[in-house]
């Protein structure tokens, strides 16, 4: 990582630290970074600079016994920093679960080995923490999907129908003052939600990215229509062979393939033009995703249980605009309520 673009993730993590995470400097800190890519050596500098007191641990060189030794005398409220080529592993647990057991903070930025050096600026960039803007359109968007009885996804001529309303929305809007944990994955910025009724989401979407196989995310030369009746996709138009063995794992699995996840990104740095890699990431760029698969564990629907669902593959959805009830709340890119 070139030094300006370091400067520009130091300013962004004190962001995080104080506004999202509420972390105070003084506290103890435990920063866990391996050296296998740019972006991880990059934003542990940037990770240092913000928490000098810290304790800084080189996963690669000294293993995870020694790191889940020195994480175990972190107390209640304590934060932990992963910064990660792919995920760590320690022993048979995953450890932003076991931390958030013990009431620690966590801050998680898994999977960078994914991101070129050109997207490594967009996720340095995607970690900007504007607070008013994220709770203000979050708590807005959340308002009214919560009210709504109707949706209305419009894109590339192709309308995709909720008729039923929507399961209340959860936030991930770097707001954890009525929240069990604190922290999570970054970058952040989402509504999530999905349809009330499965069987009660009909019509047809443009599709301009979705997740492959290995969690990357594809980008067809040409968007792919999906046909989805009773909230199940019934037929593929301009499909590409990627997209054909996604569906095919999930029918193999599952038999048929639901539409799920109703998902508002909020994250301004990424765009449908501007992007990365990984799908874990790119699922906060600021539009809308819908999920594949029978796989969302937030919300119960009768008929689906959870222990014998698989498949969760985002798809991001050309978007012109957004209606819930008779508002538009997305149009030409952005969202349009919420915003001061």
């Amino acid at each position: 990582m070139q030094p300006d673009l370091i400067d520009t993730a130091e300013q962004n993590v004190r962001g995080i630290l104080a506004l999202a995470v509420e972390h105070d400097p003084v506290k103890p800190a435990v920063i866990v970074y391996d050296r296998q890519c740019d972006l991880t050596i990059g934003l542990a500098d940037a990770y240092r600079r913000c928490l000098p007191d810290a304790v800084v641990l080189d996963y690669d060189s000294i293993g995870a016994k020694s790191i889940l030794d020195a994480l175990g005398h972190l107390t209640e409220g304590e934060l932990v920093v992963l910064i990660q080529t792919s995920r760590f592993r320690m022993e048979t647990f995953r450890l932003r679960i076991e931390l958030f057991r013990r009431s620690l903070k966590v801050i998680e930025h898994p999977h960078l080995g994914r991101m070129t050096a050109v997207e490594a600026v967009t996720y340095v960039d995607s970690l900007a923490y504007d607070r008013d803007y994220y709770r203000g359109v979050g708590r807005a968007l959340q308002q009214r999907i919560d009210q709504s009885r109707r949706g209305v996804l419009q894109g590339d001529g192709e309308q995709l129908v909720f008729s039923a309303g929507f399961e209340d929305a959860m936030l991930n809007v770097g707001d954890y003052s009525q929240m069990k944990n604190v922290g999570g994955q970054f970058p952040i910025g989402e509504v999530a939600t999905e349809s009330k009724r499965l069987e009660d989401l009909n019509g047809r979407v443009r599709i301009h990215a979705f997740g492959d196989r290995e969690f990357h995310v594809n980008r067809p030369a040409e968007p792919i229509t999906l046909v989805i009746e009773q909230g199940r996709v019934v037929k593929v138009i301009d499909s590409t062979p990627e997209f054909e063995k996604v569906l095919a794992e999930i029918r193999a699995d599952e038999g048929e393939v639901f539409v799920r996840e109703f998902g508002l990104g909020l994250n301004r740095a990424m765009t449908r033009e501007r992007t990365v890699a990984d799908i874990g990431s790119y699922e906060r760029m600021c539009g809308v995703h819908l999920s594949l698969g029978s796989k969302h564990h937030i919300f119960k629907k009768p008929g689906i249980k959870k222990k014998l669902t698989k498949h969760h593959v985002d798809v991001f959805a050309v978007t012109d605009d957004l209606r819930l009830d008779d508002e538009v709340v997305y149009q030409d890119g952005a969202w349009t309520v919420g915003l001061k």
